[in-house]
């Protein structure tokens, strides 16, 4: 056991204490006073003390080991080397020694308490993202679980092979906690590897250009691998190559045919590998040329593609069952042409991939009308929408037929999950499309039908909405008893449209006839639309249902289309959003449009009815004021409304106009995006674990205007990330360090107010982890010198004694401080009462009468006394003064005669004497 002392310079407070002291007690002879200043210097000292936190150190007994275990993936099948050698390490320790189990990767994981424990864990439990290795957060974790204020020893199982993170800084805090780090080395099982390390590709070409693409391949053996390169995920090249060991380049050449942002992708194939990451790489490059242009189409949609390639512009047509799944997939069009195509067919996933080309690239977008689009399209409340010019619902302006609407929905336990949540949200939509006049009823049904919103006119959006959202999953399917409640519901309104949708993932058998009860409902004017979600609903029931009900069948697989199919029925139930009364479209001054109204323009037939947005322009309206086309910037991209159609059934005499192939290229042209042409180079580095992306100002300028800058995973999510102005004409930007394909576009707007875009990608490749690297012994042996531990070879030297021995710190302050109050409250009892008082007791004590009689028989009696007279002399009469004479005179008194006292008169006599000392003292 010993003593510690935090803040040892505290101490020297001591030196002013006992000065004051002195000065205190160095007039005052008397034994009080020495007593006081006694008490204050012993109330300073232990307050000093205290100030300065000492602590008792106690012995403790045992040692306490922390095993960190590296399961990364470079490490891989490690595990149960591992295992043993912790298993036999436990064995040998006492049982007084307490140990832990830490596993890490990109992360660290606590796997086992710290404890006394006989035995240690005989497998990981704990899941590990081994694509990374971070020595220093596992060092700093298992750090963590040591007490604080006592050493103890970790043990690293590892290769040494840190991606990122530094040790050697955890390794530093170690040594000032005076924890050993000990190191156990893993090596790595030689097998045999592959890996693509490099896919070069010329940043910006032009099309028709032959790309000279360069792929480095690393490999451990001589084998043969098969080789592929894709463009914007079409094989274009596929070639077997023989591999050697070690470092290979093979160069390929592919004759660009395609305009746009061009990925590249190139994988490697062969027997035995242990890596699948490591086996592929993209590289990005802008294509510039003839701006390519997506028309995607549905039924009747007339042929524009002839139009736009006579204008010399690269054309693809595709139905919107085949629209792409990934964000490459449009970033290769200037410009996308939705004509006359149903959102009911599109995936939430692909329309968001289309918002992020326009918004963040400055693809452009362009939808016409048709009986399939717009409104009646079911694009309300979808991303769609938003980068349009219009809004889908036209707000109240027209005069609409009354509406009694009935959604019928499954809310079996097999709609449970993102079925159920999506079928709901599309509920809330219709709802939000709904006017307060019109009439709603919503029944959910599982083995029976509960009555959600009970059916009347729409007074509160609000509440219905929540009474909606709050539907929670039930038991089994029944349909027919819910589709005969809403048929009952409808059937005696007076209303001019009455429409039920029936939704469900199910089947159900009845006894009772559906076309009997759906011809009931046909003679009250109540139609019938039916929506089948997933694979275990009964489609051909369904589609009967809606044959029969003169409404609409929607098979389902995706469900994130359903809030388009309900809002596309709730549309079509009214069936006023088209305007079929032929017209000529009014022209807005527009210089932009303004040459194609020389002349007049010709007469439309119809189009769809739509709300223009605060921001957008209105080039051409109707007669009602609503507009033909509108126009607006979103973000980096121009979107276009066409509500009329392309096909000539709505857009009438325009169709046949001799300036209608003009208008038609004109309306296109006006989305194409203008790129600058390389204005910065690119280039990527890692720090603590985030991909830094450099941009560099191609043409050496100095400026310093600021970037706005977007950054989109091929998959179409939004990485957040600050650009910032790291010298004059370079910027960074930091993203989370995760291998793929990336998209970037900046924007830069100069000092004369001209903005400037440029898009580019660029690939982070596969963690640092799956490279060819062996053991890194030299980390490890510095890591284990920094911290005075040891390369353990046996696994019996995992409990030996630590250098520096632990002790559990015990504080003392606040007994000092306690000790020192206690102190303070005598020293100020005895300046307020006196020893006197404090101590009578004891001088009572002792002259208390023996058997009745007083121990003192007498007062003492001087024998002698000596009497000083004064005399002062009189004046005389010359008025000297006598000089006075001091005389001695010894006057003899009596000796007192004894006299017997009574008890009484002893112990009267005896008080007065004790009082008499009180007064004095």
């Amino acid at each position: 056991m010993g003593l510690e002392v935090k803040f040892p310079l505290l101490l020297l407070l001591l030196i002013p204490v006992l000065y004051l002291v002195f000065l205190y007690v160095r007039k005052n002879k008397k034994r009080e006073f020495w007593l006081v200043a006694g008490l204050r210097t012993a109330i300073f000292t232990l307050l000093i003390l205290a100030l300065a936190i000492p602590q008792i150190l106690l012995p403790v007994k045992g040692e306490k080991v922390i095993f960190l275990m590296d399961r990364s993936d470079s490490v891989r099948n490690g595990d149960n080397v591992a295992l043993d050698w912790i298993e036999k390490s436990v064995k040998g320790k006492d049982k007084e020694d307490a140990f832990s189990i830490v596993t890490m990767g990109k992360d660290a994981f606590l796997e086992q308490a710290l404890g006394k424990q006989k035995l240690s864990v005989t497998e990981f439990n704990t899941k590990v993202d081994g694509s990374e290795t971070d020595i220093e957060s596992g060092i700093q974790f298992a750090a963590s679980i040591l007490p604080k204020d006592s050493g103890g020893r970790i043990i690293l199982l590892s290769d040494g092979n840190e991606t990122i993170g530094n040790s050697k800084e955890g390794a530093k805090l170690l040594k000032n906690r005076k924890i050993e780090l000990d190191s156990v080395l893993m090596e790595r099982a030689i097998q045999e590897d592959m890996s693509i390390t490099d896919l070069e590709v010329p940043p910006s070409m032009y099309k028709g250009e032959e790309a000279q693409i360069s792929l480095t391949i690393d490999s451990n053996s001589s084998k043969s691998a098969k080789v592929r390169i894709s463009v914007n995920n079409q094989d274009v090249l596929t070639e077997n190559v023989a591999v050697k060991e070690g470092k290979n380049v093979y160069r390929f050449s592919y004759k660009v045919e395609e305009t746009g942002m061009t990925v590249f992708k190139g994988e490697i194939a062969t027997d035995h590998d242990t890596f699948i990451e490591n086996n592929s790489m993209y590289s990005v490059s802008d294509v510039k040329g003839t701006p390519k242009v997506l028309v995607v189409q549905g039924k009747e949609s007339g042929q524009i593609d002839a139009i736009l390639e006579g204008t010399g512009l690269l054309v693809d047509v595709i139905v919107p069952e085949k629209l792409p799944t990934v964000l490459s997939g449009y970033l290769q069009y200037q410009s996308i042409i939705f004509n006359n195509v149903p959102g009911t067919v599109i995936t939430e996933n692909q329309m968001n991939l289309i918002e992020r080309a326009v918004k963040e690239f400055g693809t452009g977008f362009v939808m016409a009308g048709g009986d399939e689009s717009f409104g009646l399209g079911g694009y309300f409340k979808t991303p769609i929408e938003r980068l349009l010019p219009v809004d889908m619902d036209i707000k109240g302006k027209k005069e609409m037929p009354s509406l009694g609407l009935m959604i019928v929905l499954d809310r079996s336990g097999s709609m449970m999950g993102g079925k159920l949540e999506l079928a709901k949200e599309a509920a809330a939509r219709s709802v939000e499309l709904l006017r307060e006049e019109d009439t709603l009823g919503f029944i959910a049904f599982d083995d029976r039908p509960w009555v959600i919103v009970e059916t009347g006119p729409l007074k509160d959006k609000k509440k219905t909405v929540e009474e909606i959202l709050s539907i929670t999953p039930g038991g089994g399917t029944e349909i027919y008893s819910s589709l005969e409640m809403a048929y009952q519901e409808l059937e005696d309104l007076k209303l001019q449209r009455k429409h039920i949708i029936l939704l469900t993932d199910g089947q159900s058998a009845t006894s009772s006839s559906y076309e009997d009860l759906i011809a009931a409902g046909k003679e009250k004017n109540i139609t019938l639309s039916t929506v089948s979600i997933g694979s275990d609903a009964d489609r051909g029931l369904l589609e009967d249902l809606a044959l029969w009900g003169s409404g609409r069948f929607y098979d389902v697989i995706d469900a994130s289309v359903i809030p388009s199919i309900l809002s596309r029925e709730t549309v079509m139930a009214t069936r006023t959003y088209i305007e079929d009364n032929p017209f000529f479209p009014v022209m807005v001054e527009n210089p932009d449009w303004s040459f194609l109204a020389e002349g007049g323009v010709p007469q439309m037939n119809a189009y769809i009815a739509t709300t223009p947005k605060s921001r957008a322009a209105v080039p051409f309206m109707s007669e009602k004021e609503d507009p033909v086309l509108a126009e607006w910037q979103y973000g980096m991209g121009h979107t276009i409304a066409f509500t009329s159609d392309f096909s000539g059934k709505w857009s009438g005499d325009w169709a046949r106009w001799e300036k209608w192939p003009a208008f038609v290229s004109h309306l296109v042209t006006r989305t194409l995006p203008q790129y600058e042409t390389e204005p910065y180079r690119v280039s990527l580095d890692k720090n603590e674990g985030n991909t830094i992306v450099s941009l560099e100002a191609a043409n050496g300028g100095g400026h310093t205007l600021p970037l706005e800058t977007a950054v989109v995973s091929e998959n179409g999510e939004q990485i957040a990330t600050n650009t910032k102005l790291v010298a004059p004409g370079k910027y960074e930007l930091s993203i989370p360090d995760s291998s793929g394909m990336y998209f970037l576009n900046v924007k830069q707007t100069d000092q004369t107010g001209n903005v400037h875009v440029y898009q580019t990608g660029f690939t982070v490749p596969y963690s640092e982890e799956y490279l060819l690297k062996r053991a890194n012994k030299d980390l490890l042996k510095e890591l284990v010198g920094l911290t005075g531990g040891k390369e353990l070879s046996v696994e019996k030297d995992s409990f030996r004694p630590t250098a520096s021995k632990n002790y559990l710190k015990q504080p003392i302050s606040q007994w000092l401080i306690l000790l020192a109050f206690l102190l303070f409250f005598v020293e100020i009892t005895i300046r307020r009462f006196g020893m006197g008082r404090l101590f009578g007791w004891l001088i009572r004590k002792q002259v208390e009468p023996t058997g009745g009689t007083s121990r003192v028989e007498r007062l003492p009696v001087r024998e002698k006394a000596v009497v000083k007279t004064e005399t002062v002399g009189e004046a005389n009469a010359a008025g000297s003064v006598n000089t006075p004479v001091e005389s001695k005179t010894k006057v003899k008194r009596p000796k007192p005669v004894e006299k017997t006292l009574t008890a009484e008169e002893k112990e009267e006599r005896m008080r007065r004497l004790l009082e008499a000392r009180k007064r004095k003292n």
